[in-house]
């Protein structure tokens, strides 16, 4: 059975707007096959900031910091899907998980090579069995000019197999008067889910479905203003 490690990155905990699209992903993930699944709220967790020390590239990977993560690098080494689900903060990854990426360095080691014109670290070991999901929600009323930072930061730190969804108007699917829109759009989601099972992909026209407005973008911006 393949194991799945999902980052829930919202500081608002089991109460992330994104997490409701997060589960439908996963739904759909099962109805295709069998997976462990383990969430973890990052934010729950104790990790320190890194210290920049490089230690952990050198000595084959223990971080100096006796914290959680040496637990959830463990979780990550067996994983074969990794999972980012958060919500767009001043359009990167709030401060909770960007922590836990960062401390993602004892996975590397010193030594560099070039690809593409592009300088990497090379990993202590072999990850090349992991994919890694982003699913970002925003609370904007479209994702035009909102995502494209956090998009390029997860492609470079996780090139090659990464699959993004991204989701606008994400405060509604913790609404439930918003039940009619946030339902059709969650099935969408969930059929996402069947298809990266089955595919390891999902397919462009439904990434655009997805990533579209739940409600026209005027009305939305109305009921944020308070209008």
């Amino acid at each position: 059975m393949k194991k799945v490690v999902v980052f829930n990155g919202s500081p608002k905990g089991e109460m992330s707007d994104v997490m409701h699209i997060t589960k439908a992903f996963l739904e759909g993930m099962s109805r295709a096959g069998e997976y462990d699944i383990h969430i973890i709220n990052v934010i729950d967790k104790h990790i320190e900031y890194c210290k920049g020390c490089f230690s952990c590239m050198r000595n084959g990977g223990v971080c100096l910091c006796e914290d959680d993560m040496r637990e959830i690098l463990g979780e990550i080494k067996e994983s074969d899907f990794l999972i980012f689900s958060y919500p767009l903060y001043a359009y990167g990854m709030p401060a909770s998980i960007k922590v836990l990426v960062d401390r993602l360095l004892p996975l590397t080691s010193m030594e560099m090579r070039e690809e593409d014109g592009r300088y990497h670290h090379i990993g202590q070991s072999d990850y090349s069995k992991i994919r890694f999901v982003m699913i970002c929600g925003c609370g904007f009323p479209n994702s035009k000019k909102n995502f494209e930072p956090a998009i390029a930061q997860f492609r470079l730190l996780f090139p090659g197999d990464n699959t993004i969804l991204t989701i606008p108007e994400s405060p509604m699917f913790n609404a439930p008067e918003a039940a009619s829109v946030t339902i059709p759009r969650l099935e969408l989601v969930k059929k996402a889910g069947v298809e990266y099972a089955e595919k390891e992909a999902i397919s462009n026209t439904l990434r655009e479905r997805i990533k579209s407005p739940m409600i026209p973008e005027e009305d939305y911006a109305k009921i944020v203003n308070g209008g």
